[in-house]
Protein backbone atom coordinates (compact mmCIF):
# COMPACT_ATOMS: atom_id res chain seq x y z
CA UNK A 1 0.00 0.00 0.00
CA UNK A 2 2.99 2.29 -0.48
CA UNK A 3 1.99 5.83 -1.38
CA UNK A 4 -1.47 5.81 0.13
CA UNK A 5 -2.30 8.94 2.14
CA UNK A 6 -3.15 9.30 5.80
CA UNK A 7 -4.38 12.23 7.80
CA UNK A 8 -3.41 12.29 11.46
CA UNK A 9 -3.66 14.87 14.21
CA UNK A 10 -0.61 16.48 15.68
CA UNK A 11 0.58 15.36 19.11
CA UNK A 12 3.63 13.67 20.51
CA UNK A 13 1.96 10.26 20.30
CA UNK A 14 0.79 10.85 16.73
CA UNK A 15 4.15 12.31 15.72
CA UNK A 16 5.76 9.04 16.80
CA UNK A 17 3.10 6.87 15.17
CA UNK A 18 3.59 8.88 11.96
CA UNK A 19 7.21 7.71 12.01
CA UNK A 20 5.98 4.14 12.37
CA UNK A 21 3.56 4.47 9.45
CA UNK A 22 6.04 6.18 7.15
CA UNK A 23 8.52 3.39 7.91
CA UNK A 24 5.94 0.98 6.45
CA UNK A 25 5.75 3.03 3.24
CA UNK A 26 2.66 5.14 3.92
CA UNK A 27 2.34 8.87 3.33
CA UNK A 28 1.15 10.89 6.32
CA UNK A 29 -0.15 14.43 6.66
CA UNK A 30 -0.19 15.87 10.18
CA UNK A 31 -2.86 18.31 11.31
CA UNK A 32 -3.67 19.70 14.73
CA UNK A 33 -7.32 19.08 15.60
CA UNK A 34 -7.52 22.50 17.27
CA UNK A 35 -6.71 24.12 13.91
CA UNK A 36 -9.67 22.45 12.21
CA UNK A 37 -12.93 24.10 13.16
CA UNK A 38 -15.41 21.81 11.44
CA UNK A 39 -15.95 18.46 9.79
CA UNK A 40 -16.29 20.25 6.44
CA UNK A 41 -12.64 21.29 6.63
CA UNK A 42 -11.74 17.61 6.98
CA UNK A 43 -13.90 16.77 3.96
CA UNK A 44 -12.07 19.37 1.84
CA UNK A 45 -8.70 18.09 3.01
CA UNK A 46 -9.63 14.47 2.28
CA UNK A 47 -10.67 15.42 -1.25
CA UNK A 48 -7.74 17.73 -1.95
CA UNK A 49 -5.10 15.24 -0.77
CA UNK A 50 -6.92 12.04 -1.87
CA UNK A 51 -6.67 10.71 1.67
CA UNK A 52 -7.78 7.15 2.23
CA UNK A 53 -7.54 6.53 5.98
CA UNK A 54 -7.04 8.43 9.22
CA UNK A 55 -5.59 8.13 12.70
CA UNK A 56 -6.63 10.60 15.40
CA UNK A 57 -5.53 11.32 18.93
CA UNK A 58 -8.31 11.99 21.47
CA UNK A 59 -11.71 10.39 21.09
CA UNK A 60 -13.62 13.67 21.25
CA UNK A 61 -11.35 16.43 19.91
CA UNK A 62 -9.97 14.39 17.02
CA UNK A 63 -12.46 11.58 16.58
CA UNK A 64 -15.61 13.65 16.13
CA UNK A 65 -14.11 15.40 13.10
CA UNK A 66 -13.67 12.09 11.28
CA UNK A 67 -17.26 10.87 11.43
CA UNK A 68 -19.23 10.37 8.25
CA UNK A 69 -16.47 10.89 5.70
CA UNK A 70 -16.42 7.34 4.45
CA UNK A 71 -12.75 6.70 5.13
CA UNK A 72 -11.69 4.09 7.71
CA UNK A 73 -10.02 5.46 10.81
CA UNK A 74 -8.53 4.52 14.15
CA UNK A 75 -8.44 6.39 17.46
CA UNK A 76 -5.84 6.77 20.19
CA UNK A 77 -7.32 7.72 23.57
CA UNK A 78 -5.72 10.88 24.91
CA UNK A 79 -6.53 10.84 28.63
CA UNK A 80 -8.86 13.82 29.07
CA UNK A 81 -11.39 12.12 26.81
CA UNK A 82 -11.72 9.26 29.33
CA UNK A 83 -11.01 11.26 32.49
CA UNK A 84 -12.88 14.50 31.81
CA UNK A 85 -15.04 14.57 28.65
CA UNK A 86 -16.85 11.36 29.55
CA UNK A 87 -18.54 13.27 32.40
CA UNK A 88 -20.31 15.57 29.92
CA UNK A 89 -23.44 13.90 28.56
CA UNK A 90 -23.32 15.24 25.01
CA UNK A 91 -19.60 14.64 24.61
CA UNK A 92 -19.97 11.09 25.91
CA UNK A 93 -22.72 10.46 23.37
CA UNK A 94 -20.58 11.80 20.52
CA UNK A 95 -17.60 9.70 21.62
CA UNK A 96 -19.75 6.57 21.68
CA UNK A 97 -20.77 7.20 18.08
CA UNK A 98 -17.14 7.79 17.10
CA UNK A 99 -16.22 4.41 18.59
CA UNK A 100 -19.02 2.75 16.61
CA UNK A 101 -17.47 4.01 13.39
CA UNK A 102 -13.79 3.58 14.34
CA UNK A 103 -12.07 0.41 13.16
CA UNK A 104 -9.91 0.28 16.29
CA UNK A 105 -8.98 2.28 19.38
CA UNK A 106 -5.70 2.29 21.30
CA UNK A 107 -5.44 2.75 25.08
CA UNK A 108 -2.09 3.35 26.77
CA UNK A 109 -2.94 1.18 29.81
CA UNK A 110 -5.23 -1.69 30.81
CA UNK A 111 -7.08 0.65 33.19
CA UNK A 112 -7.81 3.05 30.32
CA UNK A 113 -9.14 0.15 28.27
CA UNK A 114 -11.36 -0.96 31.15
CA UNK A 115 -12.70 2.57 31.61
CA UNK A 116 -13.57 2.82 27.91
CA UNK A 117 -15.24 -0.60 27.83
CA UNK A 118 -17.31 0.28 30.89
CA UNK A 119 -18.56 3.48 29.26
CA UNK A 120 -19.07 2.00 25.80
CA UNK A 121 -19.61 -1.78 26.00
CA UNK A 122 -20.24 -1.94 22.25
CA UNK A 123 -16.55 -1.13 21.72
CA UNK A 124 -15.32 -4.35 23.32
CA UNK A 125 -13.20 -6.23 20.87
CA UNK A 126 -11.83 -3.17 19.10
CA UNK A 127 -9.82 -1.59 21.96
CA UNK A 128 -6.13 -2.52 22.11
CA UNK A 129 -3.55 -1.69 24.76
CA UNK A 130 -0.22 -0.27 23.66
CA UNK A 131 1.89 1.81 26.03
CA UNK A 132 3.82 4.71 24.57
CA UNK A 133 7.14 3.69 23.08
CA UNK A 134 9.99 5.92 24.21
CA UNK A 135 13.12 6.98 22.38
CA UNK A 136 15.21 9.96 23.47
CA UNK A 137 17.89 11.90 21.62
CA UNK A 138 19.50 14.76 23.55
CA UNK A 139 21.16 17.42 21.41
CA UNK A 140 24.90 17.05 22.02
CA UNK A 141 25.44 20.74 21.23
CA UNK A 142 23.01 21.89 23.93
CA UNK A 143 24.56 24.21 26.52
CA UNK A 144 23.05 23.91 29.99
CA UNK A 145 24.62 27.12 31.30
CA UNK A 146 23.17 29.05 28.35
CA UNK A 147 19.76 27.52 29.05
CA UNK A 148 19.95 28.62 32.69
CA UNK A 149 21.01 32.14 31.71
CA UNK A 150 18.14 32.39 29.20
CA UNK A 151 15.80 31.24 31.96
CA UNK A 152 16.95 34.13 34.15
CA UNK A 153 18.95 31.93 36.52
CA UNK A 154 22.34 33.53 37.00
CA UNK A 155 24.00 31.14 39.41
CA UNK A 156 26.62 28.44 39.06
CA UNK A 157 25.03 25.25 37.74
CA UNK A 158 27.12 23.23 40.22
CA UNK A 159 25.15 24.54 43.17
CA UNK A 160 21.66 24.39 41.68
CA UNK A 161 18.77 21.95 41.81
CA UNK A 162 16.55 22.58 38.79
CA UNK A 163 13.10 21.00 38.63
CA UNK A 164 11.60 20.95 35.12
CA UNK A 165 7.85 20.92 34.58
CA UNK A 166 7.19 20.09 30.92
CA UNK A 167 3.64 20.67 29.69
CA UNK A 168 1.41 22.45 27.24
CA UNK A 169 0.05 25.59 28.88
CA UNK A 170 -3.57 24.67 29.46
CA UNK A 171 -5.78 24.23 32.51
CA UNK A 172 -5.70 20.43 32.64
CA UNK A 173 -1.90 20.48 33.04
CA UNK A 174 -2.23 22.78 36.08
CA UNK A 175 1.26 24.34 35.81
CA UNK A 176 0.45 26.82 38.60
CA UNK A 177 -0.37 24.09 41.14
CA UNK A 178 3.07 24.12 42.78
CA UNK A 179 4.08 27.74 42.21
CA UNK A 180 3.30 29.18 45.65
CA UNK A 181 4.76 26.24 47.58
CA UNK A 182 7.87 26.18 45.42
CA UNK A 183 8.40 29.92 45.83
CA UNK A 184 8.25 29.55 49.58
CA UNK A 185 10.84 26.77 49.42
CA UNK A 186 13.06 28.89 47.15
CA UNK A 187 13.04 31.71 49.70
CA UNK A 188 14.39 29.21 52.25
CA UNK A 189 16.85 27.62 49.83
CA UNK A 190 17.77 29.99 46.94
CA UNK A 191 19.52 27.22 44.96
CA UNK A 192 16.26 25.43 44.03
CA UNK A 193 14.32 26.52 40.95
CA UNK A 194 11.33 25.26 39.01
CA UNK A 195 11.35 25.92 35.26
CA UNK A 196 8.09 25.45 33.34
CA UNK A 197 8.65 24.53 29.69
CA UNK A 198 5.91 24.21 27.13
CA UNK A 199 3.92 25.49 24.16
CA UNK A 200 1.14 28.08 24.40
CA UNK A 201 -1.86 25.82 23.91
CA UNK A 202 -4.38 28.20 25.51
CA UNK A 203 -3.39 31.87 24.89
CA UNK A 204 -5.59 33.29 27.66
CA UNK A 205 -4.34 30.78 30.23
CA UNK A 206 -0.77 31.29 29.02
CA UNK A 207 -1.03 34.98 29.92
CA UNK A 208 -2.30 34.02 33.38
CA UNK A 209 0.61 31.63 33.87
CA UNK A 210 3.08 34.27 32.70
CA UNK A 211 1.71 36.86 35.11
CA UNK A 212 1.84 34.49 38.08
CA UNK A 213 5.33 33.22 37.32
CA UNK A 214 6.66 36.75 36.81
CA UNK A 215 5.98 37.54 40.46
CA UNK A 216 6.94 34.10 41.83
CA UNK A 217 10.37 33.73 43.37
CA UNK A 218 12.32 30.72 42.10
CA UNK A 219 9.94 29.90 39.24
CA UNK A 220 10.65 30.53 35.57
CA UNK A 221 8.65 30.08 32.34
CA UNK A 222 10.24 29.47 28.94
CA UNK A 223 8.90 28.77 25.49
CA UNK A 224 8.58 25.40 23.80
CA UNK A 225 11.93 23.88 22.85
CA UNK A 226 13.03 21.62 19.97
CA UNK A 227 12.81 18.01 21.09
CA UNK A 228 16.56 17.41 21.08
CA UNK A 229 17.14 20.49 23.25
CA UNK A 230 14.32 19.47 25.57
CA UNK A 231 15.78 16.01 26.05
CA UNK A 232 19.16 17.59 26.79
CA UNK A 233 17.56 19.91 29.35
CA UNK A 234 15.80 16.95 30.94
CA UNK A 235 19.09 15.08 31.19
CA UNK A 236 20.78 18.04 32.89
CA UNK A 237 18.05 18.95 35.38
CA UNK A 238 17.79 17.52 38.89
CA UNK A 239 14.24 16.16 38.54
CA UNK A 240 11.20 16.26 36.27
CA UNK A 241 7.82 17.32 37.67
CA UNK A 242 4.26 16.56 36.55
CA UNK A 243 1.38 18.42 38.22
CA UNK A 244 -1.46 17.58 35.81
CA UNK A 245 -5.08 17.19 36.87
CA UNK A 246 -5.50 14.50 34.21
CA UNK A 247 -3.07 12.43 32.13
CA UNK A 248 -3.32 9.58 29.68
CA UNK A 249 0.37 8.72 29.77
CA UNK A 250 2.94 11.47 30.21
CA UNK A 251 5.72 11.22 27.64
CA UNK A 252 7.82 13.67 29.67
CA UNK A 253 7.77 11.31 32.66
CA UNK A 254 8.81 8.34 30.53
CA UNK A 255 11.49 10.35 28.74
CA UNK A 256 12.90 11.46 32.09
CA UNK A 257 13.10 7.83 33.22
CA UNK A 258 14.82 6.87 29.98
CA UNK A 259 17.32 9.71 30.49
CA UNK A 260 17.97 8.57 34.07
CA UNK A 261 16.36 11.56 35.77
CA UNK A 262 14.13 11.21 38.86
CA UNK A 263 10.42 12.01 38.57
CA UNK A 264 8.00 13.66 40.99
CA UNK A 265 4.41 13.32 39.76
CA UNK A 266 0.99 14.30 41.02
CA UNK A 267 -0.85 11.24 42.32
CA UNK A 268 -3.53 10.83 39.64
CA UNK A 269 -4.46 7.56 37.87
CA UNK A 270 -2.55 8.30 34.65
CA UNK A 271 0.66 9.04 36.54
CA UNK A 272 0.26 6.27 39.10
CA UNK A 273 0.00 3.81 36.20
CA UNK A 274 3.66 4.43 35.34
CA UNK A 275 5.17 5.84 38.56
CA UNK A 276 5.36 3.47 41.50
CA UNK A 277 5.95 5.54 44.63
CA UNK A 278 9.50 5.28 45.99
CA UNK A 279 10.34 2.70 43.29
CA UNK A 280 10.28 4.38 39.87
CA UNK A 281 9.51 7.88 41.13
CA UNK A 282 7.73 9.86 43.83
CA UNK A 283 3.99 10.63 43.93
CA UNK A 284 2.57 13.65 45.73
CA UNK A 285 -1.03 14.53 46.59
CA UNK A 286 -0.66 18.25 47.39
CA UNK A 287 1.94 21.03 47.02
CA UNK A 288 3.18 20.63 50.60
CA UNK A 289 3.85 16.92 50.07
CA UNK A 290 5.66 17.78 46.84
CA UNK A 291 8.07 20.04 48.72
CA UNK A 292 8.62 17.43 51.42
CA UNK A 293 9.43 14.76 48.83
CA UNK A 294 11.60 17.11 46.78
CA UNK A 295 13.63 18.03 49.87
CA UNK A 296 13.99 14.33 50.67
CA UNK A 297 15.23 13.63 47.15
CA UNK A 298 17.77 16.46 47.37
CA UNK A 299 19.14 15.17 50.68
CA UNK A 300 19.11 11.43 49.89
CA UNK A 301 21.42 10.52 46.97
CA UNK A 302 20.83 6.81 47.59
CA UNK A 303 17.08 7.24 47.02
CA UNK A 304 17.79 9.23 43.87
CA UNK A 305 20.07 6.50 42.50
CA UNK A 306 17.54 3.76 43.26
CA UNK A 307 14.64 5.61 41.64
CA UNK A 308 16.72 6.42 38.56
CA UNK A 309 17.86 2.83 38.11
CA UNK A 310 14.35 1.43 38.56
CA UNK A 311 12.82 4.03 36.25
CA UNK A 312 15.33 3.31 33.51
CA UNK A 313 14.71 -0.43 33.77
CA UNK A 314 10.92 0.06 33.77
CA UNK A 315 10.93 2.15 30.58
CA UNK A 316 13.23 -0.18 28.74
CA UNK A 317 11.15 -3.21 29.71
CA UNK A 318 7.65 -1.76 29.27
CA UNK A 319 7.85 1.09 26.75
CA UNK A 320 9.63 -0.37 23.77
CA UNK A 321 9.61 1.83 20.69
CA UNK A 322 9.91 -1.25 18.49
CA UNK A 323 6.88 -2.90 20.13
CA UNK A 324 4.86 0.28 19.58
CA UNK A 325 5.90 0.34 15.91
CA UNK A 326 4.79 -3.27 15.43
CA UNK A 327 1.39 -2.60 17.02
CA UNK A 328 0.57 0.45 14.90
CA UNK A 329 1.75 -1.13 11.68
CA UNK A 330 -0.44 -4.17 12.39
CA UNK A 331 -3.46 -2.02 13.24
CA UNK A 332 -3.06 0.05 10.08
CA UNK A 333 -3.35 -3.16 8.07
CA UNK A 334 -6.96 -3.38 9.28
CA UNK A 335 -7.58 -0.01 7.64
CA UNK A 336 -5.89 -1.21 4.45
CA UNK A 337 -8.31 -4.12 4.35
CA UNK A 338 -11.25 -1.73 4.67
CA UNK A 339 -9.95 0.34 1.74
CA UNK A 340 -9.43 -2.68 -0.47
CA UNK A 341 -12.93 -3.96 0.31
Amino acid sequence: MTGRGYISFLSLAIRISRDHLEAAGHVCILKDASDLESSSEIAKLIEAESLEAALALHLYRGGRLLQGHGIPFGIIFGGTDLNEDVNHGEKKKVMGKVLEEARFAVAFTESMKEMAQTQWPHARGKIYVQSQGIVTGPNSAFNWNTFLHQSGINQSADNLHIFLLVCGLRQVKDPLYLVDAFSEWHREEPNVYMVIVGPEVDPVFTREVGARVKSAAGVRLIREMPQGDLHAALKNCFAVVNSSVSEGMSAAILEAMDLEVPVLARNIPGNAAVVKHEVTGLLFSDPQEFVQLAKRLVSDPALEREIVANGREYVRARHSWQAERCTYQNLIRTLEGSIQD
